[in-house]
């Protein structure tokens, strides 16, 4: 029976994974426990088994100890249904089982990795995910982080030994011992017998040969770089967007370059998506003719499972949402809020403008002037002072964005961009350096197929004065007419209709709190501040979708969106900023992460 995507998503096991997993994890901390504790009794049988040389019981518990803690690292990626962590616990159950008869007798404990051992062959179908992506930094994480474990195993062990003569060992001594036996030296710390001598200073030494072999083993073997967007893929992404970009105001963010591509077989749609954690992070629509969708939709669906990545989609319009359940059985929620301007009806005037029109008056009597270009009208010098200058003011050690942020500025290939510049000559009365740069603020936009923009970075100089962000706006809205531009995307709104509705009279209780948490989340998240910045200019509101497989997987999702963009940063500050360049600040400027 050939099953497509879909029925392979809903009619697969995910128990026998989920399962495996967590045995495998117990499994593994038994061994931990049984290892490391002289005192611990599960299960004996001495009956049939009888006593066992002293030698041969203090390598059983070396041996307990190493693959416990393999059966402890291995659990998680047993549960992603890895086919190489599959293959690696076959071989170390039957071991296990092994060593827990011949160290401690421990029967139960035995049957139970033998039982796991049966399920998973059985069931060993639903171990098919290939490996993820990996890099030399995999090498590094390894031995920090097995290292430091090691460290805390070691102190362990030497810590729950009867010492020498019962002598009290300060911890600079337990962890110099340690040390020295993570590297097969002996340390100053004496014991009782040369037996428990011996096991002591086998179990360091086989935490540390364990640490050295996983950390070369990942340094040596060939590097899989994460797959980023390549010259071929964004020129079939560009032809897309030159015939159908004018579908969805994030298409065009579908050209950061540290984003994949998977198309459809006809090639005449395609997804553009980023791996983090474990999950598979599309944003916005499918890209490209919607009759095409399911096809794209259904080879990204293909890789999320060949793979085992979590499946999800932050961004979509209504209709993808709807196309996205169609498709594939999955769920749906409403995320917030697009802002989108019609610049045909855009106007100052009018009591429901006066706010936004005396700021912009007062910020004009200040001698702030806008210009508002193309990108190709820029030449090589002003293009290099403003990516500078938007550098400058980020605020930030690492560059933010993935759904709503394109990642450069000035690129040659992104020359139909807009960028709207506010400049203030220098007061040489106020004492202002006359030959000090005027440049104060940027605005840029991306092209939302071929008569429409999107809002994709927004930052001004701190010194300026308040107010330049809606100067900027509004140049942007009264220039877009003539440049030919119809529709102008503005920022995201979280979660707006929520805190519309909450604040109006006869709002339930609950939808008050829940307000209420909003509004006390915005103190980190700009979530009302963004709400009332975009209501200021009338926009036409048009909903947005997150699109999930299980409520369960709303956290990981969750923390996969804020590494993607860049709110929680987990890797080296120099891969980080390699990976990423200029892209908004949430923090600083007002166009947010989808």
């Amino acid at each position: 029976m050939v099953w497509s995507v879909k029925e392979r998503y809903r009619n697969g096991r995910p128990w026998v994974p989920t399962a495996a997993g967590h045995i495998c994890r117990l499994i593994g901390v038994l061994d931990l426990v049984s290892a490391l504790f002289p005192g611990f009794r599960h299960s004996r049988v001495h009956s049939w088994l009888g006593d066992l040389p002293g030698g041969v019981s203090t390598l059983a518990a070396v041996g307990q100890l190493t693959s416990g803690l393999l059966l402890v690292l291995l659990a998680h990626a047993l549960r992603r249904r890895k086919r190489r962590a599959w293959r690696a616990v076959v071989v170390l159950l039957p071991t296990s089982a092994a060593l827990h008869l011949l160290h401690r007798h421990e029967l139960l404990t035995a049957l139970i990795a033998l039982v796991l051992l049966g399920l998973i062959l059985v069931h060993r179908r639903e171990f098919y995910a290939k490996a993820d992506p990996r890099t030399r930094l995999r090498a590094l994480a390894s031995l920090l982080g097995l290292g430091g474990l090691s460290v805390l195993l070691g102190l362990l062990v030497v810590s729950v030994h009867p010492s020498s003569e019962r002598r009290s060992y300060t911890f600079s001594q337990r962890l110099e011992h340690v040390l020295y036996g993570l590297f097969g030296i002996e340390g100053p710390v004496g014991y009782t017998s040369v037996r428990v001598a011996d096991l002591v200073g086998y179990s360091l030494g086989a935490l540390g040969l364990l640490t050295a072999l996983t950390s070369a083993w990942l340094a040596l073997r060939p590097e899989t770089p994460e797959p980023e967007l390549t010259a071929e893929d964004e020129s079939c992404v560009r032809a897309l967007l030159d015939r159908y970009g004018a579908r969805d105001s994030l298409g065009y963010f579908a050209l950061r370059r540290d984003k994949s591509v998977v198309f459809s077989p006809s090639g005449k749609a395609a997804i553009a998506y980023r791996v983090v954690s474990g999950v598979m992070l599309a944003s916005g629509d499918p890209l490209g003719d919607v009759e095409a969708w399911p096809g794209a939709i259904n080879a990204f669906m293909t890789e999320a499972r060949e793979h085992a990545w979590v499946p999800a989609v932050v961004g979509c319009s209504e209709t993808g949402g709807e196309i996205w359940a169609r498709e594939t059985g999955l769920d749906a929620l409403e995320l917030g809020d697009e802002a989108v301007v019609d610049t045909a009806d855009f106007s100052l005037s009018g009591r429901a403008m006066r706010n936004v029109r005396q700021m912009v008056k007062r910020i004009e009597r200040g001698g702030y002037v806008c210009r508002v270009r193309r990108v190709a009208e820029l030449n090589e010098r002003e293009r290099q002072r403003i990516g500078d200058a938007a550098a400058q003011w980020r605020g930030t050690t690492v560059e933010r964005g993935f759904s709503t942020a394109l990642g450069r500025f000035g690129d040659p290939a992104d020359d139909e961009c807009v960028v709207v510049t506010a400049h203030k000559a220098p007061d040489e009365a106020a004492g202002e350096d006359p030959a000090g740069d005027d440049l104060k603020a940027i605005l840029h936009f991306v092209p939302w197929g071929p008569e429409d923009i999107s809002l994709d970075l927004m930052r001004r100089d701190r010194s300026a004065d308040p107010g330049l962000n809606e100067l900027l706006i509004v140049a942007a809205l009264q220039a877009a007419q003539q440049m030919g531009v119809r529709r102008v995307s503005l920022n995201f709104a979280m979660f707006r209709s929520a805190l519309a509705r909450g604040e109006r009279l006869g709002a339930g209780p609950v939808l008050r709190v829940w307000r209420g948490l909003l509004v006390f989340s915005s103190r980190w998240f700009q979530i009302e501040s963004l709400y009332k910045f975009n209501a200021k200019f009338q926009p036409r509101w048009e909903p947005r979708f997150l699109v999930y497989p299980r409520a369960r997987d709303l956290p990981r999702i969750g923390l996969a969106i804020m590494r993607a963009e860049a709110f929680i940063t987990l890797e080296l500050p120099r891969a980080a900023r390699a990976r990423r360049t200029t892209t908004l600040t949430p923090a600083e400027d007002v166009r947010p992460a989808v």
